[in-house]
């Protein structure tokens, strides 16, 4: 438990005794099915991952268990970090094309009418 004032971690990996590094438990706290099903997506469009997914253990809690298996011996931290990535991305994408869109409906509003 955190001592008071101390940071709760955001991010915390899971890993059976005597198990690979390719098949891991990452625990997300404070998110939700938000970032669970987004983030499994992306990480299941990777061709070296063999199984993807979460769970939230109960509805009071804001945590989800994040399950990574994967083959060929690489490190589920790997298509974590690229699952994380692009998601950063496609994010930054919609934010930005949205902002612009936003500005042009603004703009529009400006004009006077004719």
């Amino acid at each position: 438990m955190a001592v008071e004032g101390e940071k709760k971690p955001v991010l915390e990996m899971v890993q059976a005794d005597g198990a690979d590094e390719g098949c891991v438990t990452f625990v997300f706290h404070d998110e939700d099915h938000t970032l669970g099903n987004s983030l499994r997506y992306m990480i299941m469009k990777t061709v070296d991952v063999d199984f993807c997914g979460y769970t939230i253990t109960h509805p009071s809690e804001s945590k989800i268990n994040f399950r990574i298996q994967t083959r060929g011996g690489i490190p589920a931290t790997e298509p974590l970090r690229r699952g994380l990535n692009e998601l950063s991305s496609v994010s930054q994408h919609v934010l930005n094309t949205f902002q612009a869109r936003v500005n042009e409906f603004k703009e529009r509003q400006e004009q006077p009418m004719e």
